[in-house]
């Protein structure tokens, strides 16, 4: 059979390559932390490829020995982006400021003289020359009309084949590989001929026209998300039989506040690469995301190591400012403090020179992880599993995605201020194992739970474990729909006979025994208070019922619809209990009529809410292994190590400064940079009987009585250490 001149091509490479493999163990098992480094100007498509000025003094030695210098233990180098290629290319434009010169080998050579992993940022996504020159390749609306994006169904795995194979005979350690979306917002679709054949032939049906969110939208989203996967094992692949040692990875956008949009679901899309990349930061995450987002990814790789990216920039990626050492030394600590490693992206100038003050900020924080690089990555100890829903994601988010994860980010919100260890579970890979590491389980707002969750639920109850339920959780039906009954009606014991249409709805507490134990002595009773958010009417039937669910009073003009309801009025009368409490075996149910969790994260975020909801989890479990007090912006990690019996706590602060709000857009408004440490008291008791207690920094003050440690810190992060 005679070979292609890309398959000898193919065939050639292998021989160089696979010869020079190392046994040594694979680079991202080795590096805690590193850089990204890569151009900007260009990188949003349509620049103009006569501009000499852009990367003419972006060069691929200088950047590896800026990322030496700052203590990087591997470097992601920009290589190729949606308009040009930062080497020498036969098959794409080269960025025009770069003449003769070729910046990956020059960082090639440079890295082996270090024997620095050099990874190659290669985007997939983003309109630019590329897809101008063919746009055979781009995706396409219901009116044939071309969306300024590539198709994953069209020629276009072939020509990525030719551009990583490029690539790869640099001698490259891996790809970063970026952009595998299939666009941030409507259509939500390619129509182009590929695509209509394939969807035709898989399920001998037209492809809808539109989001219908019906059967024949089930199909188009299954459709969606197996091409988006497939082009991922297949590129992937590929890679591995040019230079099987070759790792890669891809950006990631199965976590919130990303959705069906993208094409990616939080499992299926995570686990085609060697480890799975997610990226955070404040611009578009929000600060209490950060290690909310590191968590995710752990949950949705099992076993496998987690990538995340930061960046240097105090507003977005595409600045050149730099942020404060406080700032990134915040961020840089919340992701180690979570398990995963750290990639600090860098924007060059325009013209592609380094900034000199931003290497050594960023060199003076790396130092100090490599230093405490041993007390990262341990096992974490989690007291609450909060369980996400990507059906309910797709069929109730739908196009309003964040209305829905409200209720999961406002779980997430309460664990942090309160100091309850937390981990995330994924309806995808959820299985009575995962479930039975958390003491609890949470369960906000699962509009849609099928009868296989139900039966793990039960499963895990019957077992001894405790479920806490909020909001409209096994309401509807697997498309979405409203059902005559809720799912999870066994297990909560009570029929949901009703769906409040408000959101502003309340809940009270009356003097009496028997509910101080589930509330908490601290909330006033008699006293009705502002439980932003989705509400159930229940009927109970084995469930005890603990208070009072009042709904909103309502003007005449409202009733009348001429007025809205966005904001809150006060309470009227009770229309069923606030909370339920159930037994399944030897475990329990504790379930709220209201929404706890989504008026945490909402813009009536009360304390009362936040500790109604962090009071149940100390109810339905009063001793944990770690009990944490400390301020509220200070966020708590603790792992364990049992081999050598140690729990470490990790203490990370936030200390933004106040900030005004802007003369436009308002109330939006970023939180302010973090420039000072915060002095700080905590205080830590175990289960376990204690044989030392110390902490890293000297200056931190330390005092143990038998179980219990405290703490003064004067530091943005802080490890302290028990002995058991």
């Amino acid at each position: 059979m005679k070979l292609s001149a890309l398959s000898l091509c193919l065939v050639a490479l292998r021989s160089i390559l696979l010869p020079a493999a190392s046994a040594e163990a694979p680079w991202f098992t080795r590096n805690l932390i590193g850089m990204e480094v890569g151009p900007t100007g260009a990188q949003f498509g349509n620049s103009d490829a006569k501009d000499t000025r852009y990367c003419a003094h972006f060069d691929g030695r200088e950047i590896v020995r800026a990322a030496v210098a700052a203590h990087s233990g591997y470097l992601v180098l920009w290589v190729r982006d949606g308009d040009y290629a930062y080497y020498d290319s036969k098959l794409l434009p080269k960025a025009p400021g770069l003449g003769t010169r070729d910046p990956l080998r020059e960082a090639i050579a440079e890295a082996q003289t270090h024997k620095l992993p050099l990874i190659s940022y290669c985007v997939v996504q983003q309109a630019g020359h590329f897809l101008k020159a063919h746009p055979e390749f781009a995706m396409r609306g219901a009116d044939g009309q071309p969306l300024g994006r590539f198709c994953f169904n069209s020629g276009y795995l072939e020509a990525m084949k030719s551009i990583v194979a490029e690539q790869l005979a640099y001698g490259i350690a891996g790809f970063h590989i970026d952009m595998l979306d299939q666009g941030f917002g409507p259509p939500y679709g390619c129509w182009c001929e590929s695509c209509q054949g394939a969807f035709q032939k898989q399920f001998s049906s037209p492809m809808p026209k539109g989001a219908t969110w019906d059967a024949d939208w089930d199909r188009m989203l299954q459709f969606r998300y197996a091409t988006s996967d497939r082009f991922e094992q297949a590129l992937t692949s590929h890679i591995k039989s040019i230079n099987p040692a070759a790792t890669v990875d891809f950006n990631y956008h199965g976590n919130p506040p990303f959705s069906f949009e993208l094409g990616q679901r939080p499992v299926q899309h995570a686990n085609n690469g060697d480890f799975v990349t997610g990226e955070t930061g404040v611009w578009g995450f929000s600060a209490l995301t950060v290690g909310l987002n590191a968590a995710f990814y752990r949950a949705a790789t099992p076993g496998k190591p987690v990538q995340v990216a930061m960046q240097r920039g105090v507003r977005m990626y595409h600045d050149q400012t730099t942020r404060p050492l406080a700032d990134i030394r915040w961020e840089l600590f919340t992701l180690l403090s979570h398990g995963t490693f750290v990639t600090m992206v860098d924007k060059t100038g325009f013209d592609g020179s380094l900034d000199p003050a931003a290497y050594d900020r960023i060199g003076a924080a790396f130092q100090e992880a490599q230093a405490m690089g041993a007390h990262f990555g341990q096992p974490p100890v989690a007291e609450v599993g909060l369980y996400y829903s990507s059906r309910s994601r797709d069929w109730l988010g739908r196009e309003q995605p964040m209305a829905w994860m409200q209720s999961f980010l406002g779980a997430h919100k309460a664990m942090t201020y309160e100091h309850i260890p937390f981990g995330v579970i994924l309806d995808e890979n959820a299985n009575l194992e995962i479930l039975r590491r958390f003491p609890i389980v949470l369960v906000p707002n699962a509009g849609i739970l099928s009868m296989n969750e139900i039966a793990l639920f039960r499963q895990y109850l019957e077992g001894g474990g405790k479920l806490l339920v909020t909001g409209h959780t096994g309401q509807f039906d697997q498309m979405g729909q409203p059902l005559a009954e809720s799912t999870m009606s066994p297990l909560i014991g009570a029929k949901a006979t009703g769906r409040l249409e408000s959101t502003d709805n309340w809940v009270r507490f009356p003097n009496g025994p028997g509910g101080d134990e589930v509330v908490g002595g601290a909330l006033r009773r008699d006293w009705p208070f502002l439980v932003k958010g989705p509400a159930t009417l229940y009927e109970t039937t084995t469930a005890r019922p603990v208070g009072e669910l009042l709904k909103p009073h309502r003007t005449t003009r409202q009733r009348e619809g001429k007025e809205g309801t966005d904001s809150p009025m006060s309470a009227d009368r009770p229309v069923g209990p606030a909370m339920l409490v159930n037994q399944i075996g030897q475990g329990t149910v504790l379930t709220f009529a209201a929404s706890p969790d989504f008026a945490t994260a909402s813009e009536y975020h009360t304390v009362e809410a936040r500790r109604l909801l962090t009071n149940a989890v100390r109810f339905l479990n009063a001793s944990p292994r770690v009990r944490i007090e400390a301020p509220a912006n200070v966020e708590t990690v603790v792992t364990d190590d049992p081999t050598s019996r140690t729990l470490r706590v990790h203490f990370i602060a936030y200390n933004p400064t106040p900030q005004t709000l802007p003369a436009k857009e308002r109330p939006y408004a970023l939180p302010g940079l973090i420039e000072d440490a915060p002095m700080f008291r905590a205080s830590i008791v175990t289960q376990e009987t204690l044989t030392k207690a110390w902490a890293l920094n000297p200056s931190t003050e330390l005092k143990r009585d038998g179980q219990r440690v405290g703490v003064v810190i004067n530091d943005i992060h802080e490890v302290v250490l028990l002995s058991y």
